[in-house]
C-alpha cells in the first residue's frame, strides 16, 4: 500500500521535482519505507513542450527490496507507472507476460501492470484481479492513464485546469502543490450534510475531482481527456434460489479470494469484530494459513452495552488466533476523536472512524497488513434497513388513518436513542415509518440520510431548487441497477455508500498509521456471484444475510451465526456531552458559525437545542456539524 502522486504539464512551466516530492511529503502516513521520484521534458532536447513527473511513497509489502522502488519502468523506459495498491494474480499474469517475452526487473506485483499495458493498453485493466489505483505515463503517446478498482477500495483524486492535469492518493497532496486552488464546493457541502460523507465524483474542493470506483481517466496531448466506467454489474440476477450448488459456489469464491489476499512478504493479520463477516474472514485465513493468525478487536470496559469483545474472543479462541483486544476507555476514545478531527481531508461524518483509528494503530504495532470483513453487509444484506424493502408494502397496506392518527403520533412521543437496547428499537422503527410513508425515493433518501432535507435547507440556505440535491443523487443510483428491490437498494450502497464511506474511512484511518487493510468479500468474483443472486434469496425468512450464514455455518462456532447485527459504533452520545463537549460549545457557538459564513447560526442552534433534551437520537447530527465546522475553521471560507 503507497501514496501515489503524478503531474502531466503539455506545455510550460514544467512540473519541478520538488513539487513531486511536497506532494509525496504529504503523503509520507501512507508509504513510511520509501520514496521515488521521476520527471522527464516532453519533446526533443531544447524543445519547450511540458514536462511529465511522477512521485511514491512506499510501504513495502511484496519484494521489499529497492529493485522494486517506484515509479516502475518497462524494459525500454517508454512507460512509467506509480501504483497504490496489490494485485492478488501478479504470479499467473508474470508467468503468461514472460511466456511472452517480457522481462521483469522487480518482483513487485504492480510491474505486470506495465507490461499487461504494452500488450492490450487500457482494456489491461479488466485483468487484474485486486485493489489499485494508478498513474501510467505513456512517453510514446504522450498520454497518461489513470485507474480505480471496480470497487474502489483505493482512493485517486485529481485536479485540471486546461493547462496541466495533477493526481494523488489524497486530497492534501494536491493542495501541497501550490497548483490547486482552495476554493469550496457548496453543494457538495450540501450533500456531506446528507450522507456524512461526499460522494464521487465531488469532493469538498471546486478544483478537485474523485475519480470513481471502476474509472478509467486518459489524458491525450493537447488536454484531452475522456473518462468511462470500466467495469458493471450485471443487470439481472442468473442464480435460481434454490439452485443447489450456490452455497458451494460462493464458499469456494471467498476462499480464493482470502487465499489471494494471504499473499505478502510481511506479516499479516485480522480485524475481529466478533461479527458474521469478519468471523468468515479469520475462519478461512486460520485454515489457509497454517498459523495462528494475529487478530485484533476493540473493547469498551466502562461501556457494556456498545461492548462486543466477548464474541470476538470466542471466535479467537475457536480458531486459535494470537488475539489482541484494545480496551477503549473515555480517554482514548476523546483522543482518537481529536485526532480524527485534525486529520480530515475533508469533511467525513462517520464516528466509526474513532474505533477504526485506534484499532489500526494497535495493529500497525504487530502487522503491515490486516484482512477485515467490509462489504459482506452490502452484497448479502446484512443491514436492517434493507429489510424495509420487503416490509414497506406490509406497512402500507395498514389503513392510512391508522397510520397516521395512531402509529405515527404514538412513535413520535416516545424517547429514542442509541443509548439502550429499547431507544434503538424505537429509533430504528421511526426511521423506518418516515421511509415507508414517502414514495420509493424518498423513503431510500429517508434511510439513507443524516439529517433530513427540512433541516439542511435551513442549515445551508440556497435559494429556490428544482429538486433536493440529496434526492436527485439517490435518484441518479436508482437507475443505475434495475434489479429486484432488494439488490437495487444492495447496488446503491456498493456504488456510493461503500466506497464513499465504508472504504474511505477503511483507508483513511489506516494508512494514517500505514497498516495496508484488504477486503476479501470485495474480491470482484465474490462481487458478482452476490448479485447474481435475487435479492430475497439473501434474506430467507426475513433473516439479513441468511445465506451467508447458511453458507458457512460449519466454518464458525455453534450458535454464532445465530448473533443478531452489531455496528462497529462508539458511544457518540455520551463522548459529545462528556469529553467533546466544551470543544461542541466552541466550535458551534453561534458567532464562530455565522463568521464562518457556510452553516445558518439559528439551525445549528435548533440541533444543539434537539441534543441537549435528548428526547430523539440527534448525535450524529451534532457529530456532522463538528466535523463540518472544525473542517471548515482549517480550511477557509467558502
Amino acid at each position: 500500500m503507497c501514496g501515489i502522486c503524478g503531474a502531466v504539464s503539455f506545455s510550460p512551466p514544467p512540473v519541478a521535482a520538488d513539487t513531486l516530492r511536497a506532494m509525496c511529503a504529504a503523503q509520507r502516513h501512507r508509504g513510511p519505507d520509501d520514496e521515488g521520484v521521476w520527471t522527464a521534458p516532453l519533446g526533443a532536447p531544447g524543445e519547450s513542450r511540458g514536462w511529465v513527473g511522477l512521485g511514491h511513497r512506499r510501504l513495502a509489502v511484496i519484494d521489499p527490496a529497492p529493485r522494486s522502488r517506484q515509479p516502475l519502468g518497462n524494459e525500454d523506459g517508454s512507460l512509467r507507472l506509480v501504483c497504490n495498491g496489490e494485485i492478488y494474480n501478479h504470479r499467473e499474469l508474470r508467468r503468461e507476460l514472460e511466456s511472452r517475452g517480457h522481462r521483469f526487473r522487480s518482483g513487485s506485483d504492480c510491474e505486470v501492470i506495465l507490461h499487461l499495458y504494452e500488450e492490450e493498453g487500457p482494456a489491461a485493466a479488466s485483468r487484474l484481479h485486486g485493489m489499485f489505483a494508478f498513474g501510467l505515463w505513456d512517453g510514446k503517446r504522450r498520454r497518461l492513464w489513470l485507474c480505480r478498482d471496480r470497487l474502489g477500495i483505493k482512493p485517486l483524486v485529481y485536479a485540471g485546469d486546461g493547462t496541466r492535469l495533477l493526481f494523488a492518493s489524497e486530497i492534501p497532496a494536491l493542495l501541497a502543490s501550490g497548483l490547486v486552488p482552495r476554493a469550496l464546493d457548496r453543494r457538495a457541502l450540501a450533500l456531506y450534510l446528507a450522507f456524512n460523507y461526499i460522494p464521487a465524483p465531488a469532493t469538498a474542493f471546486l478544483g478537485i475531482r474523485k475519480l470513481e470506483p471502476a474509472g478509467s481517466l486518459v489524458l491525450e496531448e493537447g488536454g484531452r481527456i475522456a473518462t468511462e466506467r470500466w467495469w458493471r454489474l450485471a443487470p439481472e440476477p442468473e442464480a435460481a434460489p434454490d439452485n443447489v450448488d450456490l452455497w458451494l459456489r460462493l464458499r469456494r469464491a471467498l476462499e480464493e479470494a482470502v487465499s489471494g489476499c494471504l499473499l505478502a512478504d510481511v506479516p499479516v493479520g485480522a480485524f475481529l469484530s466478533g461479527g458474521l463477516d469478519s468471523g468468515i474472514v479469520v475462519g478461512l485465513m486460520s485454515r489457509l494459513a497454517g498459523r495462528p493468525v494475529p487478530t485484533f478487536t476493540i473493547a469498551y470496559p466502562e461501556d457494556p452495552a456498545w461492548d462486543e469483545s466477548g464474541a470476538a474472543r470466542r471466535l479467537a479462541r475457536f480458531f486459535g488466533c494470537a488475539h489482541h483486544e484494545i480496551p477503549l476507555r473515555r480517554r482514548d476514545l476523546l483522543e482518537a476523536a481529536l485526532a480524527v478531527l485534525e486529520g480530515s481531508e475533508e469533511p467525513f461524518g462517520d464516528s466509526s472512524a474513532i474505533p477504526t483509528w485506534i484499532v489500526s494503530r494497535a495493529a500497525a504495532r504487530h502487522v503491515k497488513v490486516v484482512l477485515s470483513g467490509d462489504g459482506g453487509d452490502e452484497l448479502f444484506a446484512g443491514y436492517r434497513s434493507y429489510l424495509a424493502a420487503c416490509w414497506r408494502s406490509r406497512y402500507r397496506r395498514i389503513p392510512a388513518g391508522l397510520r397516521g392518527g395512531l402509529i405515527r403520533p404514538l412513535l413520535a412521543r416516545l424517547p429514542d436513542g442509541r443509548g439502550t437496547r429499547v431507544g434503538e428499537m424505537l429509533r430504528r422503527a421511526k426511521k423506518f415509518v418516515r421511509a415507508a410513508e414517502e414514495d420509493e425515493l424518498a423513503g431510500l433518501l429517508a434511510l439513507k440520510e443524516v439529517i433530513p432535507a427540512s433541516l439542511r435547507r435551513r442549515l445551508v440556505p440556497s435559494g429556490p431548487e428544482p429538486e433536493d440535491p440529496a434526492l436527485a443523487w439517490v435518484r441518479g443510483l436508482w437507475e443505475r441497477h434495475p434489479a429486484d428491490p432488494v439488490n437495487r437498494m444492495l447496488a446503491t450502497d456498493l456504488y456510493d455508500s461503500l466506497p464513499g464511506d465504508m472504504l474511505a474511512k477503511v483507508d483513511r484511518m489506516s494508512m494514517a498509521h500505514a497498516l495496508e487493510v484488504r477486503v476479501p468479500l470485495l474480491d470482484h468474483r465474490v462481487v458478482e456471484l452476490a448479485f447474481a443472486i435475487p435479492g430475497p434469496a439473501k434474506m430467507r425468512r426475513g433473516v439479513p444475510k441468511s445465506l451467508l450464514r447458511e453458507t458457512f455455518r460449519d466454518l464458525l462456532p455453534p450458535g454464532h451465526t445465530r448473533r443478531p447485527k452489531a455496528g462497529f459504533e462508539v458511544p457518540l452520545g455520551r463522548l459529545l456531552r462528556d469529553g467533546l463537549a466544551p470543544l461542541v460549545a466552541q466550535t458551534l457557538d453561534p458567532r464562530r458559525v455565522r463568521e464562518q459564513g457556510l452553516l445558518d447560526p439559528a439551525a445549528v442552534g435548533e440541533i444543539l437545542a434537539l441534543h441537549r433534551r435528548g428526547k430523539t437520537d440527534s448525535d450524529w447530527m451534532v457529530w456532522n456539524l463538528l466535523v463540518l465546522q472544525s473542517w471548515m475553521e482549517r480550511h477557509g471560507r467558502g
